[in-house]
């Protein structure tokens, strides 16, 4: 599909968005992707906090990200608690793989999700230009 074909197919979903939001609907796009990027986060803490086991050391890793959120350390001990995690339990890392595949939410090895936003072409990034972008699929 050429992208003339595409701007035209995408202007009623938009006017109908800008008509109900008015210029608003860049902070409620930009608050619709941080809802779904945070519940998709929620859901998957919840069901590693699932398998007791690796529950105490996740929620400590969990805390210290919680505390210092900036400090590469704490993230790359949480990253490494997770890692232990999915590799003792094979269901486990099924179950995540399948909610990362049903996400509408696509982030690639590494993402941060950071606030301060801004929309742009097809994807929406959050964070600063060191950051990612966050795509929908469709």
């Amino acid at each position: 599909m050429d992208i003339a074909t595409i701007a035209s197919q995408v202007m009623p979903y938009i006017t109908a968005a800008i008509g109900a939001y008015g210029t608003a609907v860049w902070t409620k796009t930009q608050d619709v992707a941080a809802d779904e990027t945070v519940g998709l986060g929620r859901r998957l803490l919840q069901r590693m906090a699932g398998r007791e086991e690796s529950r105490p050391q996740l929620e400590a890793a969990v805390a210290d990200v919680a505390e210092a959120p900036g400090d590469e350390d704490f993230t790359a001990a949480l990253r490494g608690q997770i890692k232990k995690a999915l590799v003792a339990d094979a269901q486990l890392a099924g179950d995540v793989a399948a909610m990362l595949n049903a996400s509408p939410i696509v982030a690639g090895p590494g993402s941060q999700i950071i606030s301060g936003s801004h929309i742009g072409g097809d994807a929406i990034q959050i964070g600063a230009a060191r950051d990612i972008d966050i795509h929908r699929r469709d």
